[in-house]
Order: structure tokens, then C-alpha cells, then sequence
């Protein structure tokens, strides 16, 4: 591509288009949808589509909160969170957790969903999510720009420290179906999904040091 080919913004100017590109650029993203209670116990569901898994071993994953939620306070009181599987078939269900409800309002039963309790933590799990990861707090903290000025959005990781699957999902060679689960992700926009379709999954194995040239 030339250069004069390219647009080119400065984000602290503005990107001068119809809607913002970063998110639908950066995409798609997997669903933080994260259950957590309060030091009181009151149950909180909501989807954060600034999600994704950051470490292999021990298990890490983070969502990041543009704004101070409840979902934030109940993590940095209780310490733990819950990240539940979003599907095609509970997209709805999904969507009418993000709506703006009053402290305190559980959004299980705003969404007609299940509370089930999980097997290590005090958040529960999503009963119709067909994964689960129960999750203790290993950070969470304030984002601030290059400058050292704090951004009203707040990054929380969590150490999986329990999964649960269901066994629909799980082949006869031990491996896990991932189409098989219908996960959606976000993709920009005011309210742009997609749903992994399996036609579209394509293997590309990592390349050995065999595979590398000899330098000249």
C-alpha cells in the first residue's frame, strides 16, 4: 500500500469517519461476560467485549472496564470473578445484561438466566453457558495513557482456577469442540457480533527451527 493510499488520523485529534474504527480494526473479540457478587452477596452479570487470555500456565485472563461498574467494585471487595462462555443461542440473553440496571438489580434474573454456585469462588456461574472459568483476582488497576494521566477505565486479571464444560463439547478424541459451542464475539460498531462458523476455520501449524532458512 502507498503512503498516499493510507488514512492516517492521530486519535487525540479525532478519526474524522462516521463511527470510530478502532474496535471493528481490533476485532473480533471474545465476550467478557463476568459474573461477581458484592461483599453483600448480590449477584452482578454483565459482558465486556474488551476481553482475552493472557497466559497459558497458571491460566490468565483480563477484561477491561471503560468506566467504574459495579462489576469493578464487587472484583477489587471480593477478589474473584466468573467469565461465562457467550453463545449464538444466548445472545439475547447476553445483550439484556449490558443494560444500564440500578445498583444492586440482579441481571441473572433481568436476563431469565440461572445462578448455579461455583465450585471454588463466591461468584456464580451461568447455568446455560456451556463454559465457565472460575477466576481469582490477580490485578486490577487504572489504565493511564503514555503520559502517566489516568483513563476512566479499569484492567482486571484473574487467575482460572477452576473450568467447567460441558460434555456435549468435548469429542471422543479428547479434544474440545470449539464451533461446536456457538461462541460469538464482538466486532465494532454500536452492535456488531459474529458467530464462529466452522467453514471458516482454517490450521496453520507454527514453524520448527527445520523450517527456518540457513542464513547467508
Amino acid at each position: 500500500m502507498a503512503a498516499a493510499d493510507a488514512y492516517v488520523y492521530h486519535p487525540r485529534d479525532g478519526h474524522g469517519l462516521a463511527h470510530d474504527p478502532f474496535n471493528s480494526i481490533v476485532g473480533p473479540r471474545p465476550i467478557g461476560w463476568i459474573s461477581s457478587v458484592d461483599a453483600e452477596g448480590r449477584r452482578n452479570l454483565a459482558p465486556y467485549s474488551f476481553f482475552n487470555a493472557f497466559n497459558y500456565t497458571p491460566p490468565i485472563v483480563g477484561f477491561a472496564s471503560t468506566g467504574w461498574k459495579d462489576t469493578i467494585a464487587n472484583v477489587q471487595a471480593t477478589g474473584v470473578f466468573c467469565w461465562n462462555l457467550a453463545t449464538r443461542e444466548l445472545a439475547e440473553a447476553m445483550n439484556m445484561t449490558s443494560a444500564p440496571a440500578a445498583p444492586g438489580q440482579d441481571e441473572f434474573a433481568l436476563a431469565g438466566l440461572t445462578p448455579v454456585d461455583s465450585s471454588l469462588i463466591a461468584a456464580p456461574r451461568v447455568l446455560e453457558s456451556p463454559v465457565n472459568f472460575e477466576c481469582r483476582v490477580t490485578q486490577s488497576f487504572q489504565l493511564t495513557t503514555a503520559a502517566g494521566e489516568a483513563v476512566e477505565t479499569w484492567m482486571t486479571f484473574g487467575e482460572v482456577v477452576a473450568v467447567h464444560i460441558d460434555r456435549r463439547l468435548i469429542r471422543p478424541d479428547r479434544i474440545y469442540d470449539a464451533p461446536a459451542g456457538q461462541p460469538i464475539l464482538r466486532w465494532g460498531g454500536r452492535g456488531d457480533y459474529v458467530a464462529v462458523d466452522p467453514a471458516a476455520m482454517f490450521e496453520i501449524f507454527r514453524p520448527t527451527k527445520a523450517d527456518i532458512p540457513p542464513a547467508d
